[in-house]
């Protein structure tokens, strides 16, 4: 398949170097010219702007990391809704809002080109061994050309429906309660070392007893070892998926109290200078809050 891939941050190498590893022909592209180095040293073509990144490509890729740069993607100057050939499909994979992802859907049919929304889940490293799950939503025959790609970046695909919005809200719900997850975990260990209870033990009752899960077993341990420099997805991410999760249930009229709490904890954690660490370190926020080191 001629791929293009646009957006080339952690998740973006990771992603784009299991569909050059799988031999799909593929066509890259960063404003960080140094972000191209390494796949252009192993294969990948890469270009200089935006329309040599979707020249005869039947796919366009993009992981960008918020709505602004995927709105000038699209529609400044030589972007991609002038770049990319008619019939051809561009697919944000990137955490977007519902609103930018349905006025993308109306420009691309209008200019006869196809969005399809590929959101996926999973951190830095399961994208580089191609083991994240696989969130579309789209037209069934479209979603049925792109299964290849799917099968190269993910363990598992779920289909959300066939409208690219679907697999968005899908995306932002997941985020939200991930996020409420992690506050949880938190909130537990927190009380637990309370009462002298080592962090670890505390984690191992959660991870195989009550929640036998990836999501605490991998946050739970980040959390024991406070291990929040290691980012996988920061505060500032975990602050735009809180913004969009409630912004989205305000469209539809879903309160989401949950979700206040998870994101006043972020807010704390930027004003404790931790705006770049790991959204995980919402549990140092909460071991503050209770008197905790």
């Amino acid at each position: 398949m001629q791929v293009g891939f646009i957006g080339l941050g952690r998740m973006g190498q990771g992603m784009a170097g299991c569909i050059l590893g799988a031999g799909h022909d593929l066509v890259i592209y960063d404003q960080i010219p140094e972000l191209l180095t390494t796949l252009g040293e192993a294969g990948a073509t890469v270009a200089t702007s935006v329309a040599e990144a979707t020249a005869d490509r039947d796919v366009v890729i993009d992981m960008l990391p918020h709505d602004e740069a995927l709105e000038s993607l699209v529609f400044s100057a030589g972007g991609l809704l002038e770049s990319l050939p008619k019939g051809a499909i561009h697919m944000p994979m990137g955490t977007h809002g519902i609103a930018i992802i349905r006025r993308l859907t109306e420009a691309h049919e209008a200019a006869g080109q196809i969005l399809v929304a590929g959101h996926v889940l999973g951190r830095p490293d399961l994208a580089a061994a191609g083991q994240l799950s696989i969130v579309p939503g789209g037209p069934p025959e479209i979603l049925e050309r792109l299964q290849p790609l799917f099968d190269v970046l993910g363990k598992r695909t779920f289909v959300a429906g066939n409208e690219p919005q679907a697999a968005t809200a899908v995306k932002i719900a997941h985020n939200f309660v991930l996020g409420c997850a992690i506050e949880v975990i938190g909130e537990g260990m927190s009380l637990a070392r309370k009462y002298g209870v080592e962090p670890s033990l505390f984690h191992q009752v959660l991870t195989e007893g009550l929640f036998g899960s990836p999501a605490y077993e991998v946050y739970g341990q980040i959390i024991v070892d406070e291990a929040y420099d290691k980012v996988g997805a920061s505060v500032q991410i975990g602050l735009k998926d809180a913004n969009l999760a409630l912004a989205a249930g305000e469209a539809v009229g879903v309160p989401l109290p949950s979700c206040n709490v998870m994101r006043d904890r972020l807010v704390g954690a930027v004003a404790h200078g931790d705006g770049e660490c790991d959204w995980a370190v919402m549990a140092r926020e909460q071991a503050r809050a209770s008197g905790l080191e």
